[in-house]
């Protein structure tokens, strides 16, 4: 299906999320088959067979229900080999640079970033170069700003007096570079933006930014779950990895409005929250995954302040293009989180956009039908059949549909036995109102002439003895 269009150059970078891994999560709903929608409210041993390797269609995914996101890689980046005053940096075994930026961005890499060395070749302390994390973790001249002290900051240069610290829900944009504790750089950025709180960046970047004065430039230590946790960040950080950032707040402003912002601005802004909730997708992060595409559906919007902003009919449909996109992959967290209900209500909202989305038909069929609503499910499950024929999946689920239909009509009606005919002492018991066979008599008396015809034998034998 569809890969995202590229995006113009813009002017001002809003919100961009960092790159790294995003850039390897496209749309995970443009990726995958129907038979990864395929999650129950009940499920049963049997509906797994269905559901094989070779159905996932035109990709595969990490995780759940149509949300499709290949491994996470830094594609199209080239490594900054870089040499301090001290011990040089090593690079990365990747053989590229590692920078925070989104595939579709056009932006041309500024002269600093492309020559080699430190964004900060002024303010390369022994810390920066020599000291390993241990010693960094226990240094006394070092601050905590978490009370596990786990996330810990130096000043390099203090910032102009006065001057403010951003607050939760900022936009900010910072000049950093981050190694491992071999100083293998592992992340560089001049120009990185992002709001604090919502998830664009790691929380050790949004813990930092949040205690720094404009212009300040510090050192931060990060332990790896304020970074990239257990699954470390696939090729260049491993697992369980602290980081050492050096960075600068360069710029403070209110978080920018989007009723206010053109209709592309809105689109950038929104594919790289989706982008990003992708990229939570794959690591399975799914409430933050769900945060992400959220706040995509709040920018992805064409209503504005200015009533006589016109929005071109080629604007709407793009933007309500989008908007699919973004439930879809809501409601397949929901699926993930077992929120069913709110799955069901997003696919219904995505319905109400394009009412021949397959993925979301075929959620919804299948959602109904494992809460019983089984007339509807049919028709759901029919309506996408006709529009995919050859998709295997609405096949075996329409198929246990008209099987679960099935058993429902032939549920046995339990009425109790009458006394009478098993004695007035005994209390009654339950039969089914399904006319049995005769072999359960048959069973009786056969079992009875063996144990007489055993006990005749018996005797005879004792006689004779």
């Amino acid at each position: 299906m569809e890969e995202d269009p590229q995006q113009s150059e813009p002017v001002q970078i809003l919100g961009r999320p960092r790159s790294v891994h995003t850039e390897a999560c496209p749309a995970i709903e443009d990726i995958g088959s129907l038979e990864e929608c395929g999650l129950t409210l009940n499920p049963q041993p049997g509906d797994i067979k269905h559901y094989k390797k070779e159905d996932t269609g035109n990709g595969h995914h990490s995780s759940a229900c149509s949300v499709d996101v290949v491994s996470s890689r830094v594609l199209g980046m080239e490594l900054l080999g870089a040499e301090d005053n001290g011990r040089p940096l090593k690079t990365s075994n990747s053989g590229k640079r590692v920078r925070f930026q989104i595939p579709q961005d056009t932006e041309t890499i500024t002269a600093n970033e492309s020559s080699e060395g430190s964004l900060f070749p002024d303010y390369d302390p022994e810390e920066w170069t020599m000291s390993s994390f241990e010693e960094l973790f226990t240094a006394e001249d070092w601050v905590d700003i978490t009370d596990d002290h786990l996330l810990r900051k130096k000043v390099v240069r203090s910032g102009p007096e006065p001057t403010t610290q951003p607050a939760w829900g900022q936009e900010v944009t910072l000049q950093l570079q981050g190694v491992l504790e071999d100083r293998t750089v592992v992340e560089k950025d001049s120009k990185l933006v992002f709001v604090i709180g919502e998830g664009d960046v790691n929380l050790a970047l949004e813990h930092c930014a949040a205690t720094m004065c404009q212009w300040e430039i510090a050192l931060l230590l990060a332990d790896s779950q304020y970074t990239y946790g257990h699954q470390g960040r696939d090729p260049d950080i491993p697992a369980w990895s602290p980081l050492l950032y050096e960075l600068q707040l360069l710029d403070i402003r209110h978080k920018p409005d989007p009723l206010t912002l053109s209709i592309p601005d809105r689109i950038r802004i929104g594919n790289q929250k989706r982008e990003r909730g992708n990229f939570y997708f794959q690591r399975e992060e799914y409430s933050m995954a769900a945060k992400a595409y959220c706040m995509a559906l709040d920018v992805l919007t064409t209503k504005s302040k200015d009533k006589e902003n016109d929005v071109s009919v080629e604007e709407q449909e793009e933007v309500q293009e989008y908007r699919v996109k973004c439930l879809n992959n809501l409601a397949a967290v929901q699926l993930k989180m077992e929120q069913f209900d709110e799955a069901l209500h997003t696919s219904k909202d995505v319905l109400l956009l394009d009412p021949l989305n397959v993925k979301a038909l075929f959620r919804k069929g299948k959602l109904l039908s494992d809460k019983g609503e089984y007339e509807e499910a049919m028709e759901t499950l029919k309506k996408a059949l006709k529009l995919e024929p050859s998709t295997k999946a609405i096949h075996v689920e329409l198929s246990k549909l008209v099987k679960r239909q099935a058993g429902g009509s032939e549920i046995r009606k339990w009425r109790p036995k009458p006394a009478q005919v098993l004695g007035e002492n005994i209390a009654p018991f339950l039969i089914a109102s399904k006319k049995t066979s005769g072999m359960t008599w048959k069973f009786l008396f056969g079992a009875m002439v063996v144990a007489i015809g055993s006990l005749v034998t018996s005797m005879v034998l004792t006689a004779r003895n």
